[in-house]
């Protein structure tokens, strides 16, 4: 076959044109076959600086240079290819522009992006040991990539916001997630979970977006309520209802199954009989936990019913806390804000009289908030599809074995949920 063929056949390197092929045997410093291909510049092409794109005819030097190509079957493809550096009137001396080879890269671009693609479905160690690139350049390349497709977050046909937080790493430490609710596209990711963190987002929205906020949906965060607050005083909030009841686990059902189970043991009688009641009240309580936290209509075993049922008929604090968890749901399903307003008067009622502390707390805290959940009868949001992206964030950073290096973390989570038209 001409080598005019081959150049044809394989897309051809602009600019060059092939004058030599030859194989290359494994050997014990390349564990793979090499396919070796020397190119030479075409004659009277003409050269351009790779600064500022000016056609340049003289030629300052010129040296050999070896760049990694796509692989031919199971072969590692290299070129070896002369590299002028053009006497640039504007620049002085600079390397010539290669259409197919970016500035000072060991690489063409057809394999860069190559490399990017397969990183869109699998993990920068598998991508290394496919192509046998050294993790870093992979890493490198997918960082430039993201950058280059994302770009900078378009904000003007932004209307509604929810914000979320997702463990960053172990220890503690936390990220906040923007997205918009009706793209399901992923605005802005930063790390903290503080006002002051939160900040840098609405910075980067601008006046101009801010104002355009009808409405944003989060979870009863002191910090992102005083924040969204201070940066859109005009938007709604909306807390999400799933976030709420959460709190109402933590805080109420879980406190109340604890002081109960600490009141049973120190209400039976002492000696040998009195303590194996003790040890059996408290086991049939602490085992009773994720009976009480699951809704009513997830516990389907026969025997958890008839024990949830024999629980509940029991402990009169465990059965007015998880009577009024069911009932609390129903705020969420009012359509105006007068006839939830109502609504709410009664189950309030209800918690204050019943004498529990952790019940009367937390529906203090929330008829403090109670415009926030009001507000679902304008703005009927929630933060189910920010729950959906901090599962796929979960299995982002399981594939990856985790991230170090946040920024470049942050730009997969946001190729990971371009959005929908």
């Amino acid at each position: 076959m001409a080598f005019a063929e081959i150049t044809a056949l394989l897309g051809g390197w602009p600019g060059f044109e092939l004058i030599a092929v030859k194989r290359e045997e494994a050997t014990q410093e390349h564990a793979t076959p090499r396919i070796v291909l020397t190119l030479e510049a075409v004659p009277g092409h003409a050269k351009t600086c790779s600064r500022c794109g000016t056609t340049v005819t003289a030629v300052h030097d010129v040296s050999s240079r070896e760049v990694r190509d796509l692989p031919i079957l199971d072969a590692e493809t290299w070129l070896v290819l002369p590299r002028a550096r053009v006497l640039c009137p504007t620049c002085g001396p600079t390397i010539e522009a290669v259409s197919w080879l970016d500035r000072y890269q060991r690489m063409t671009t057809r394999l860069a992006d190559a490399i990017a693609r397969l990183c869109e479905a699998t993990s920068l160690t598998q991508v290394a040991q496919w192509f046998g690139v050294g993790w870093d350049t992979v890493k490198q390349i997918d960082a430039r990539a993201l950058t280059r497709r994302l770009g900078a977050v378009d904000f003007s046909d932004v209307r509604l916001l929810a914000i979320d937080e997702f463990a960053l790493h172990r220890g503690h430490r936390y990220a906040t997630v923007v997205a918009d609710p009706l793209t399901k596209r992923v605005l802005w990711v930063g790390e903290g979970r503080g006002q002051t963190d939160l900040r840098a987002f609405f910075a980067e929205l601008g006046q101009a977006g801010c104002a355009r906020i009808n409405a944003v949906v989060m979870d009863m965060s002191p910090a992102f309520t005083a924040e969204v607050r201070a940066a859109c005083p005009q938007a709604a909030i909306v807390y999400d209802r799933f976030h709420v009841i959460a709190l109402y686990n933590r805080d109420v059902v879980d406190r109340v199954r604890i002081d109960e189970t600490n009141r049973v043991g120190r209400a039976l009688p002492r000696g040998d009989r009195g303590r194996v009641r003790r040890i059996a009240a408290r086991r049939l309580l602490r085992g009773a936990r994720w009976l009480l936290l699951r809704n009513r209509r997830d516990v389907r075993k026969r025997k958890d019913r008839v024990q949830l049922r024999e629980l509940l008929a029991a402990n009169r604090a465990l059965f007015i806390v998880y009577v009024l968890k069911d009932d609390l749901k129903r705020l969420w399903t009012y359509r105006t804000p007068a006839a939830a307003r109502r609504w709410w008067r009664g189950w309030y009622a209800r918690a204050m009289e019943s004498g529990l502390r952790p019940l009367i707390r937390f529906a203090e805290g929330v008829a403090a908030r109670l415009d926030g959940v009001i507000n679902h009868c304008r703005y009927p949001l929630n933060n189910g599809l920010l729950e959906g992206i901090n599962n796929k964030i979960k299995v982002l950073k399981r594939i990856a074995y985790g991230f170090r290096d946040d920024a470049y973390f942050f730009l997969k989570i946001r190729a990971a949920f371009p959005g929908i038209p």
